[in-house]
Formats: C-alpha cells, structure tokens, sequence
C-alpha cells in the first residue's frame, strides 16, 4: 500500500514533478559533497569563455542548503507550479514548457542588464514568477495568510514581497525579478491579445519546435483535423442521406404506378358479383349489411 508521501507524489503533474525532483537531487547532492555550489551558480564568464553552458540549467535547479527556507521555496514552488499546470495548462505541456523556459530566459536576461540584480541562483525568482502569474489569473479567490489578512489573490505577490522585506532587512531583489518577469507573461499572453491594436496577435506563442518536441502537444495539425473532421463528417451524412431518399421515393413511385388500377378494380367486381349472388339467394325482402360495417374491423385494426 503506498505511503502518503507516495500518493502525493504521484499526483503530482509530470512537468512539475521532474522540476521538483531535479531541485531536491541537486540540493541532497550539495548536502553531501557530490558537487559544489559554485559549480552550479550563473556565472557568465564560465558560461562565454568555459563553455560551461549547464549553469544556464542548475542555478534554477538549487534553493540553498536544505532549511527551513528551502522547504518554504519548495512549497511555494509545488504548490503553485501544481496549481498552474493543473488549471490553466491542463492537457497542454508544450504551453507549460515553454512559459518555464521564457521565464528563465527573462530572468537571466533582467539579471544580466540591471544594475544591482544579478543573482547567482535563480530558482526562487523562477517560482515567484509562478505565484504571480497563477495570483493574476484568480482575480476572485480569497487567501488567508498567517490566520491573520484575508485578501483576495492578486495580491498575494506584495503581501509576499512585504513580508520577505519585513523579516529580511533587505530588499528582496528576487521577488521583484520574479514580478517583473510574471507580469511580462501575463501582459503579452492574457492582456495584449484582447486589445483592438494587437489584432488578436500573440507575441508570447508557443514556438512550433516546443510543440513538435512534445507529442501530447502536436501544432496545428491536430487542431485542424479536430476542426475540419465534424465538418466532413457533417456533409457526407448529408449526401448519402439524400441518395437514400432519392432512391426510396423512386422505389416507392414505381411500384405505385403499376399494380394500382388492378388492385383497385377486381376485388370491386368480385364484391359486387358476390352481393349480386347473396342478394339472389336471400330474396328480394333482405336487406344486408352495408359494406362500412363488414370493414370496421379492418380501419379500427389499420387504425390502432
């Protein structure tokens, strides 16, 4: 029987899951000695002249030192990564990927070319971006925090921001990165589109490789077979029931033209040559019953 922690484990969506397995590998791992953090770190010299391009990857991969605070960032990290990729990217992995891989990029980028951001380890900023753009998303969603403010979830990223201030002494440039970065998303991907100047236009579009790469998340042409299909199958229905009916009256008029003067005119002579003999047998003080009578069980019968 599985355990809880297995249960909850498995549960969890795909893409989410191997992020947070990659982070708790790569922390255990820097617990025991296997590897140094400054192997990990975004450092761009090693990155440009070493070639050691995996720090692209592994500084989102480490949270620090297994702690309290770690444990914070992975709760926050699986909650709301779940909660995304459950809700509004549900049957669309190739749409999640690549929200993961524009944050990531945004965020070396910001860290990169403002003044007083760079950040060795981006993984928290990465998961603070997560928390906004799910935040902006719910606009009508009630939060507790702490028991004590209950606010509705856009604002869920400043009470966090306020309260990583309060208790760090510093300013959380992460946290800020991580708004910065969630709120690009969110503009270009959920705003912009609805906007008469972008001609429905999406600038944030999941790149056709992505969707490729991924085989749950073909291009257009599964959209297209899924959109021209009901129509074919709507119009070939059509036709065939056409030619059905073309053929059934044509089946139905042609033996209707021919046997209908004969079954019509003979039983008529024999009904009136049999009332003519019944007629000379009983006499002449007879009077017999009308045809309508003799034939009421046969409308009643024909009837029901």
């Amino acid at each position: 029987m599985p355990t809880p922690i297995e249960t909850w484990y498995t549960d969890i969506p795909p893409i989410t899951r191997i992020y947070i397995t990659a982070a708790c590998f790569t922390s255990l791992a820097v617990q025991l000695g296997f590897v140094h953090p400054l192997h990990l770190w975004l450092n761009y010299d090693r990155i440009l002249y070493d070639f050691q391009w995996w720090r692209l990857v592994t500084n989102f991969l480490y949270f620090g030192p297994i702690s309290i605070d770690y444990f914070f960032h992975m709760f926050f990290l699986a909650r709301y990564s779940r909660m995304m990729e459950e809700g509004f990217f549900r049957n669309k992995p190739a749409d999640y990927v690549w929200l993961l891989v524009f944050s990531a990029g945004a965020l070396i980028l910001l860290s990169f070319i403002i003044p007083h951001a760079y950040i060795p380890f981006l993984g928290s900023p990465l998961a603070f971006t997560m928390v906004y753009i799910w935040a902006r998303r719910n606009p009508y969603v009630r939060l507790n925090f702490l028991g004590l403010i209950v606010f509705r979830a856009p604002h869920l990223p400043w009470v966090l921001l306020c309260f990583s201030l309060l208790f760090g002494g510093q300013l959380p440039v992460g946290d800020i990165l991580g708004i910065a970065v969630g709120h690009i998303y969110y503009f270009f991907e959920d705003i912009w589109p609805r906007d008469s100047a972008s001609g429905g236009k999406r600038w944030l579009e999941t790149p056709r490789i992505i969707l490729w790469t991924l085989s749950r998340n073909r291009p257009n042409d599964s959209a297209e077979l899924a959109e021209n299909l009901p129509e074919d199958v709507e119009e070939r229905p059509s036709d065939s029931g056409t030619q059905q009916t073309q053929t059934q009256t044509q089946t139905q008029t042609q033996p209707q033209a021919q046997p209908q003067p004969h079954t019509h005119t003979q039983p008529q002579s024999q009904s009136q040559s049999e009332s003519e003999s019944d007629h000379n047998r009983l006499g002449p003080n007879h009077t017999s019953r009308p045809e309508s009578t003799s034939r009421l069980p046969e409308v009643e019968g024909s009837a029901n």
